[in-house]
């Protein structure tokens, strides 16, 4: 193996390259040299051998959508592509996303050193854009289990399907702490107690990067750095005000741990600290993380963020990487505003002037080479297609049925309303949300803001768990608008959010919406049992659509697996979501600080759920007191 890569140099290397120096690379980057067995040397003697061409294309990722030619990959010696939530293949199947990805790849295995790329993506919730995958619960939901084991094996059934489609690089998990619910990005929080995502993001950081069994290894990217989820009335991309104590207590402390985690990249968020965004804060960047925290990944900026910056683009990227960025999120192609042909053109400028030092760039590829390095992405840059099978398969899918099951939160069950029983004669179900999996799973799911009807293909929606969970004699009517339901013994109210993703689901109104409050008085108008189960990426103001059932149960986005719904619906599995943050009787307790006075107290405590068999009224005295 050693002697044809030799061989390969010889041909293909610049003029000086020596029969010494191919020896050492061919050690290197085979990965069989003991004395250089550390990735920190490996990457050095790689190093040593870039031009700043080649160097300045390690930092640089663009998107699929923004990718001029794919012969640009080799020409300007591109470390990373990514695909953002609307940019996948035509069909947006598996396979066809493997042959995509290991194309791409093989432009890069054609420059003169073999650099491999990195390829990201935003398996925020499962490998969530890609076609009959496996969706799971939103973070929330996620984080109201509680459980950080069954956090890392979700994280694992994603980085296997992330890994089947060739893409070794997963976009989380999110540790945001966010604090204002009016924020759109509040599903992709577990809590809004630092502890809790701590824990949680530290399982999701494990269960990505574990290797595979194939020698594959997929990388986690804790975001977004730093308080993103502090924002003044839960602005999406907005001015987080605080001073240094309070944001090392409530936002620094994820970070923290999932350094320790072995988290070998971070994205660093759009939001600004006191006005000063992140992308240019040389403070928190480097002298906070990867100084004081000891990170010895690399830092990667999100969408086009360092645009924001400043109206003048060079000094963004002298700013930006100045401040300690080391890769760059450029998703535009040439001619579509900002894009790599320019970023690289001037960065060189910048070098070239002195106003970037050369020992920026060298610290910033050696991180990247060393991250590369470390993921055996050397050794395995194409994916094994055998785990194509893996996705969306019966396996998969049981572990986020079980996601579903421990994410619900039971708030109301008065006499015992649930489990319902499978042998009713009649039961009646409303509302749209009941059949449509792009509700149930909410944004992020195939496109960036998500959508409504089936979404993807191998999930199932409430309606057909219950139907499939009742005893075949028992009729289930489906009615979108609560007409013509008579007869029945029971109703299943259905309602939620519409599907929603950043910018997009920022909201200063949080009441339940009108048409879905008429759902329920028309079911309550019955006088018989109603259950209302709602789907939504943070709580609703309620009003009083909690008075009018019988039952209540927050689902939060639960995913692909409505079967995991009706488990706990009809008493195969109890419920023990506990939730991840305070619940507010109205709109002007929208965020968690408002509890911290005791003048102040919210619908529901952070900690609540009832269980089966639970005296309602005891169980809330006891929540209560917990968390005075």
């Amino acid at each position: 193996m050693i002697l044809r890569f030799m061989r390969t140099y010889k041909k293909t290397s610049a003029p000086g390259f020596t029969r010494c120096t191919a020896f050492l690379l061919a050690l290197t980057l085979g990965g069989v040299c003991r004395a250089l067995a550390d990735a920190d040397s490996q990457a050095d003697v790689l190093l040593a051998q870039m031009t700043l061409d080649e160097k300045i294309g390690q930092m640089v990722q663009v998107d699929m959508a923004g990718l001029r030619d794919k012969a640009d990959i080799q020409k300007y010696f591109l470390g990373s592509m990514l695909s953002g939530g609307d940019s996948d293949p035509a069909d947006n199947l598996p396979q066809t996303w493997l042959q995509a990805v290991n194309d791409y790849q093989s432009y890069a295995l054609k420059t003169r050193l073999k650099i491999p790329l990195l390829y990201g993506i935003d398996a925020v919730h499962g490998h969530n854009n890609i076609d009959g995958a496996v969706i799971f619960p939103h973070d929330i939901g996620m984080g109201a289990t509680h459980d950080p084991k069954l956090a890392e094996q979700a994280a694992r059934v994603t980085a296997e399907e992330v890994a089947g489609t060739g893409i070794n690089w997963a976009f989380g998990p999110c540790v945001a702490v966010a604090q204002d619910i009016r924020w759109g990005r509040t599903y992709e929080s577990f809590s809004d107690d630092p502890a809790l995502v701590s824990a949680l993001g530290v399982a999701q950081v494990r269960g990505l990067q574990t290797p595979l069994p194939n020698g594959f290894t997929v990388l986690a990217c804790p975001k977004h750095f730093l308080a993103d989820g502090g924002t003044q009335n839960g602005v999406d991309e907005g001015n987080t005000v605080c001073d240094e104590g309070a944001l090392r207590q409530l936002y620094l402390p994820p970070y923290r741990s999932a350094v320790v985690a072995g988290a070998k990249s971070i994205m660093v968020s759009f939001s600004s600290w006191n006005g000063k965004k992140m992308s240019g804060n040389k403070y928190l960047l480097t002298d906070v993380l990867k100084g004081e925290l000891g990170f010895k990944g690399f830092l990667i900026s999100d969408w086009a963020a360092i645009d924001q910056l400043s109206p003048n683009y060079k000094n963004d990227i002298e700013s930006s990487v100045n401040a300690g960025l080391d890769m760059f999120m450029i998703p535009n192609g040439p001619g579509q505003g900002h894009n790599y042909v320019e970023f690289i053109s001037d960065l060189k400028v910048l070098v070239a002037a002195g106003r970037v030092p050369q020992s920026r760039i060298d610290d910033a590829v050696r991180r990247i080479l060393r991250v590369k390095i470390g993921l055996g992405l050397f050794e395995h840059p194409y994916a094994d297609p055998d785990l194509l099978s893996e996705i969306g398969s019966g396996p998969h899918r049981a572990v986020a049925r079980q996601c579903v099951r421990e994410s619900l939160v039971l708030l109301k069950n008065d006499r015992q309303t649930l489990p319902l029983s499978k042998n009713l004669k009649s039961l009646a179900v409303v509302g749209p949300a009941a059949d449509d999996l792009g509700m149930q799973c909410g944004g992020w799911t195939i496109s960036w803001q998500g959508g409504t009807g089936a979404v993807t293909h191998g999930g199932t929606t409430l309606l057909a768990a219950i139907r499939q969970s009742v005893s075949p004699d028992t009729q289930v009517t489906f009615s979108t608008n609560g007409d013509n339901i008579s007869g029945a013994q029971a109703v299943v109210v259905v309602v939620g959010e519409m599907p929603y993703a950043e910018m997009k689901g920022d909201r200063s109104d949080l009441s339940l919406s009108p048409a879905d409050a008429t759902l329920i008085d028309k079911a309550k108008a019955l006088d018989v049992p109603v259950v209302t189960v709602l789907y939504s990426g943070r709580p609703l103001v309620l009003g009083k659509a909690l008075d009018q059932s019988d039952a209540f149960v927050a689902a939060w986005l639960p995913g692909t697996e409505g079967e995991g719904m009706a488990d706990v619906l009809f008493g195969d599995a109890r419920p023990t979501g506990k939730l991840p943050r305070p619940w507010p009787y109205n709109n002007s307790e929208l965020n968690s600080a408002v509890f911290t006075t005791a003048t102040t107290q919210p619908q529901f405590f952070s900690g609540f759920g009832l269980t089966y068999n639970d005296d309602v009224k005891t169980r809330e005295i006891k929540t209560a007191a917990a968390h005075e």
